[in-house]
């Protein structure tokens, strides 16, 4: 049931206790409730009937661009429709439209910018940064990858491990390494991955597993979560090997989380998995993780 507010001012006492049967009163004036759409649009007849020279507005949660609409009565403006957004008219400011009526549904320019995500159609682009999408995507394969790293500078931390899953056609194949990066892990990166030391001694070279992964991703699409920063590190590894940076088409996943809940208390991947209902915790290793995006990703809807 959409939530409502109404506000009024200068209205008869009577129409101030009569609201308070159907929705609290939180602050002199404003009302908060909820319920459908029917009950919405009595009480708001009810409020225009009994306000007399008072002023009275309503707003309500709806299914539009902007997701919500609103009514005023009595309140020196009006609202008007621009191309499927409600917009607030000043009288004496601009000329009223000749159609002051609000449509449902989304604006001219969102359909078409759907229509053409839907036919699969988009430019290419040489910086894969700049190249992230909310989209699904190619039907013809994916590949889900993510990295472990000693810090959050591309310049001066290094690469510890990469995983990553190719998917096509349902069919799953992994790829995971751990990298030698010839230095001591610091102790709080330690602690996060369960990577030590040992673990990478002997391990692989950091050119050898790029090149590994170049092979094993093709020119398939890359999702991951908060991608930029995977794909960030990735280029500067490649440029301290003297290879050309990738140019897949990047997916961010995180992007499509906060498109779908607004109001999550943050979009750490931990935090977004447990709201799409996957009880798991994050091991900060990048092969398990990339698992989770996976699982994340069979979730978001516009997957």
């Amino acid at each position: 049931m959409p939530f409502t507010v109404i506000t009024l001012k200068n209205v008869p006492p009577s129409l101030r206790g009569d609201l308070t049967k159907w929705m609290q009163e939180i602050s002199v004036g404003v009302y908060v409730g909820n319920f459908n759409s029917r009950v919405r649009d009595y009480l708001w007849e009810r409020v225009c009937d009994s306000a007399d020279a008072g002023e009275a507005t309503m707003s309500y949660s709806f299914h539009n661009e902007i997701g919500y609409d609103f009514k005023t009565h009595n309140a020196g403006r009006s609202v008007i429709d621009s191309d499927g957004i409600p917009l607030v008219l000043i009288p004496g400011n601009v000329e009223e439209p000749d159609q002051n009526v609000l449509r449902e549904g989304f604006s001219s320019a969102y359909k078409m910018h759907r229509a053409h995500m839907a036919s699969g159609v988009r430019k290419k682009r040489n910086d894969p940064q700049k190249n992230t999408v909310v989209d699904t995507p190619d039907d013809t394969g994916y590949v889900v990858f993510d990295l472990e790293t000693t810090g959050l500078d591309a310049v001066n931390d290094d690469i510890l491990e990469i995983g990553a899953l190719k998917v096509i056609r349902n069919e799953v194949s992994c790829f995971n390494k751990l990298i030698d990066i010839h230095k001591k892990i610091p102790d709080f990166i330690v602690k996060l991955t369960g990577i030590t030391d040992n673990m990478i001694d002997g391990a692989c070279d950091l050119p050898l597993a790029l090149n590994e992964l170049l092979h094993f991703i093709g020119d398939l699409p890359l999702v991951g979560y908060n991608i930029s920063f995977d794909v960030m590190f990735l280029n500067a590894a490649r440029k301290k090997c003297g290879l050309p940076d990738i140019s897949n088409r990047t997916v961010d996943l995180m992007k499509a989380v906060k498109k779908e809940k607004l109001f999550q208390r943050d979009y750490k991947l931990s935090t977004s998995l447990e709201s799409y209902g996957i009880i798991a915790e994050v091991p900060h290793r990048a092969l398990e993780d990339a698992k989770l995006i996976y699982q994340l990703m069979q979730k978001v809807n516009v997957f």
